[in-house]
């Protein structure tokens, strides 16, 4: 009997999801300004609504969570990157941030990043920004703690709010899994390769309108294990992050530094649509500077090459001028030396 009065006092599930998706409720496509094609996977390339070839190409700025407590999360910062020449914005979602200021508050920080990238024609990449292993639960510093049940419920919310909305147009679903040696979980492709599957049905299933990311291992650099089992799911594309000190070639020619490129995630791009998500250099004696991403300065011009030759997508790291490497040096968006370098690289390919 006891047992009967319990579940009868249980709420229905059906109506618990009801609940659920009143509260995030759909973003109000009435807000947008500007008509933005749909961007779709084609083969290896990414295309817009008339087939023509379409590449990525801008930075990542700063969680919007920093931006907001730096008094610089504004309309002006989207138009400051258009002036880049930046047709893409990347916004990394740390978990941490998401918890501490709450979905509904964090939603409404992602709707405006919506109007003001919809106002200049610019895209957004959605990053669940983390770093470890999803499936062991060991992260890299507790910023980047959540869980499965935590990333799931993520992508499915962001999937429901901003379905139909072409402005959110790649759905980066985990930042930088780590590498087998790595003492933040251990991986295993296979494994890996599952979650991702499962994030995309959760996706899909809502909207398949959007492109998802799936990186590779080693802090989302090394994609060989793409080569003999990619994620089974359509319209896939992947992530690398290529900062300059992931491979260190023997004499550090470019040619050298173009074969191990292509041997561990270039040669991805014959096949698929790859995005580089994170790339960018300082000098070793420059601020915030750490492995991986010290460089004299060769790096720019040659990862720029490499990228270019092979239609490869791409997002700088970062539109900061605390996070290292920085693109900026103020608020004032005086440009640090690898930030004037992807500034001219923007605005020629934009063709201002």
């Amino acid at each position: 009997m006891l047992a009967v009065q319990v579940f009868a006092q249980a709420e229905d599930p059906v109506a618990s999801d009801r609940k659920t998706y009143e509260k995030i409720g759909r973003f109000d496509v009435s807000q947008l300004k500007n008509k933005q094609d749909i961007i779709r996977v084609k083969g290896h390339q990414f295309v817009d609504a008339q087939g023509k070839v379409f590449v990525f190409r801008g930075v990542s700025v700063a969680d919007p969570d920093k931006l907001v407590k730096d008094k610089q999360w504004k309309a002006s910062l989207f138009a400051e990157l258009k002036n880049w020449g930046a047709n893409t914005v990347r916004l990394p979602i740390h978990p941490r941030a998401w918890r501490e200021r709450g979905q509904d508050e964090y939603l409404k920080l992602i709707d405006q990043a919506v109007i003001w990238a919809n106002q200049h024609q610019l895209y957004l990449i959605l990053d669940w920004h983390s770093i470890g292993f999803l499936a062991s639960g060991n992260y890299q510093h507790p910023m980047y703690y959540t869980d499965k049940q935590e990333t799931f419920r993520f992508w499915h919310d962001i999937a429901y709010r901003y379905q139909g909305v072409p402005t959110t147009a790649v759905y980066e679903l985990f930042n930088e899994p780590t590498t087998l040696q790595d003492p933040w979980g251990k991986t295993e492709w296979a494994e890996w390769k599952a979650l991702n599957e499962q994030m995309i049905d959760i996706i899909y299933a809502i909207d398949k309108d959007v492109i998802p990311l799936v990186a590779g291992f080693n802090w989302a650099y090394d994609l060989t294990p793409i080569a003999d089992a990619p994620v089974d799911r359509p319209g896939v594309a992947y992530a690398s992050h290529p900062y300059p000190q992931k491979e260190q070639p023997t004499p550090p020619t470019k040619e050298n530094f173009f074969k191990a490129w292509d041997a561990k995630w270039g040669f991805a791009s014959k096949k698929y649509p790859l995005i580089c998500t994170e790339l960018g250099w300082v000098q070793p004696d420059g601020y915030g500077a750490h492995v991986p991403v010290k460089n004299d300065g060769s790096y720019g011009p040659q990862i720029i090459e490499f990228m270019e030759a092979r239609g490869i997508s791409w997002t700088a790291w970062v539109f900061d001028p605390q996070w290292s490497p920085t693109m900026i040096n103020d608020w004032s968006f005086t440009p640090s030396e690898q930030g004037a370098f992807f500034k001219k690289v923007m605005q020629e390919k934009a063709g201002k």
